[in-house]
């Protein structure tokens, strides 16, 4: 019988996300048939963690100009006005507000995401997957996987067309997902 390695304890401090080892991804259904997925390949952000986990802070900035759906059409019109705006709103932040214990995921942090100038509550099911000192660096490493569901129309985000058999052409539910691996800097 073998049982799971446990994951060491998250050391207080700050930890700042490795955009090079992070992702930032999204999915809206298309047509009631399939995922449309897409990725922002710039962002920053840090992560204080407090003596007590559920003290700790986030905030994180993401460049909206660095969508990729791998369709260079479909980029075009998802920047422009007509969803996210990029010349007016050039970046998502997130800030947290409170971390709690879940059921479902280690933790549920709370926060407030500010897209496209709007700003609504978000809440975020986070996994910690763990720390381990990163043999070429030497830095202390930490991993973390998030999800989250937003809807576009709360943001202004695209306009939400119904078709004529009832679904939608492009689901209002977007689902956001986080692999972030962050180093400890303090």
């Amino acid at each position: 019988m073998t049982t799971a390695p446990l994951r060491p304890e998250l050391a207080s401090g700050t930890w700042v996300i490795d955009p090079v080892h992070s992702a930032v991804t999204f999915s809206v259904r298309h047509l009631a048939l399939a995922g449309a997925r897409g990725a922002f390949g710039e962002f920053s952000g840090h992560i204080t963690v407090g003596d007590d986990p559920l003290t700790s802070e986030v905030r994180a900035e993401i460049s909206i100009a660095s969508l990729n759906t791998l369709n260079e059409a479909r980029d075009g019109h998802l920047l422009s006005p007509d969803f996210f705006d990029a010349a007016n709103h050039p970046t998502a932040v997130f800030t947290s507000t409170g971390v709690v214990q879940d059921t479902d995921a280690d933790y549920v942090v709370k926060g407030e995401l500010t897209l496209k100038g709007v700003t609504k509550q978000v809440e975020l099911k986070l996994t910690y997957n763990g720390t381990v000192t990163d043999p070429q660096s030497g830095a202390e490493k930490a991993g973390f996987s998030a999800v989250t569901e937003i809807l576009r129309s709360d943001f202004g985000v695209g306009t939400v067309i119904t078709l004529p058999n009832g679904s939608l052409a492009l689901a209002d539910k977007a689902r956001i997902e986080l692999e972030i691996e962050a180093a400890l800097t303090t």
